[in-house]
């Protein structure tokens, strides 16, 4: 979690792979050491370590105007909707 220095508000982070450190849950870049954090595990179904571009280890969103991928909370990247397997 992120502390807002200004109101005290506390803010969803994630860790940096680099230096361990929390950067807000939307940033590209590590706020303390510059390392890019990429789309890592917040892209639908990929292990740490693997491609999560990768077609056999993502979830597409079911939502056929959406470009989303499935997260690990079982909702869209892109549009918030949750996942619901076709069939």
């Amino acid at each position: 979690m992120l502390i807002c220095e200004a109101c005290g508000h506390e803010n969803e982070g994630r860790l940096c792979d680099e230096c361990g450190e929390s950067s807000p849950a939307q940033a590209r870049f590590c706020c303390h050491c510059g390392r890019e954090l990429g789309p890592a595990r917040e892209a639908g179904g990929a292990e740490p370590g693997q491609d999560p571009y990768d077609l056999d280890n993502r979830t597409l969103c079911t939502d056929d105007s959406c470009i989303g991928i499935i997260n690990e909370e079982g909702v869209c990247s892109e549009c918030g909707k949750p996942y619901r397997p076709e069939g």
